[in-house]
């Protein structure tokens, strides 16, 4: 199976904009012979915490409309959101779908970073599906900086973990390229990384979206200032 790792430059709380480049983003990765396509953190609003704190009219639920551009482009899609959840306080989320545009499952960051403890509710289930025969396990950023998360997936016999994160220039460089080599290392685990390139809130996204052998080579890389996709191919069993 050929998995896609997308890279975009956000508008900063425009769902609708945002959605249109996404599924711009995933007609390339289908082009290319992608079955999956994995995006950023928050790639619909941008990493904009302020913006998501006023107006919970940007958080996005699985069968939101504003998604339908994503759900039709007639590939899997794995989409970082502010999720509602019933209460005062959204997920920061994954949601995945099928080509079909069918929803499959649902993942809340569990290691929320510094201010975002303020703004958003802790998941407390680890991610799971299985696509074309291949299992996969979710992390969302901070959370792949806990080796415990993607051992679970491990464990429990995934053999992709997709990350949905924003790294950005600076220290950002550093961790994007060691933390999620290191989770391939360690795990035996294909790792998918999609990042913000350009502005993303406070920061700058340094790109270089990419995605990882089992053991720790570099398969696809994308560079670090244009939205793009990159794919590489998985196998469904270790050779």
């Amino acid at each position: 199976m050929k998995i896609a790792a997308a890279q975009l430059t956000c508008v900063p709380a425009d769902v609708r904009a945002n959605a249109a480049r996404a599924a711009d983003l995933a007609a390339e990765a289908r082009a290319q012979g992608a079955e999956l396509v994995v995006f950023p953190e928050l790639a619909l609003t941008g990493y904009e915490l302020d913006a998501l704190a006023a107006d919970p009219g940007l958080w996005t639920a699985a069968d939101d409309p504003r998604l339908d551009p994503l759900r039709s482009a007639g590939i899997a899609t794995a989409v970082n959101v502010a999720l509602p959840t019933g209460g005062p306080r959204p997920a920061l989320a994954t949601v995945v779908h099928d080509a079909d545009g069918a929803h499959v499952t649902t993942y809340a960051k569990q290691h929320l970073y510094r201010h975002e403890k303020e703004l958003f509710r802790a998941g407390e289930d680890d991610g799971r599906f299985e696509l074309g025969g291949i299992r996969f396990c979710l992390g969302v950023c901070y959370d792949n900086h806990f080796p415990e998360l993607p051992g679970r997936g491990a464990a429990d016999g995934c053999r992709v973990h997709l990350a949905s994160s924003l790294y950005g220039t600076g220290d950002g460089i550093h961790e994007r390229a060691t933390v999620y080599p290191g989770i391939a290392r360690e795990h035996g685990m294909y790792v998918v990384l999609a990042n913000h390139v350009g502005p993303a809130g406070p920061w700058t996204g340094c790109g270089r979206s990419a995605v990882w052998a089992p053991g720790g080579a570099l398969l696809a890389e994308a560079d670090d200032r244009t939205a793009s996709v990159v794919t590489a191919s998985v196998a469904t069993a270790a050779v």
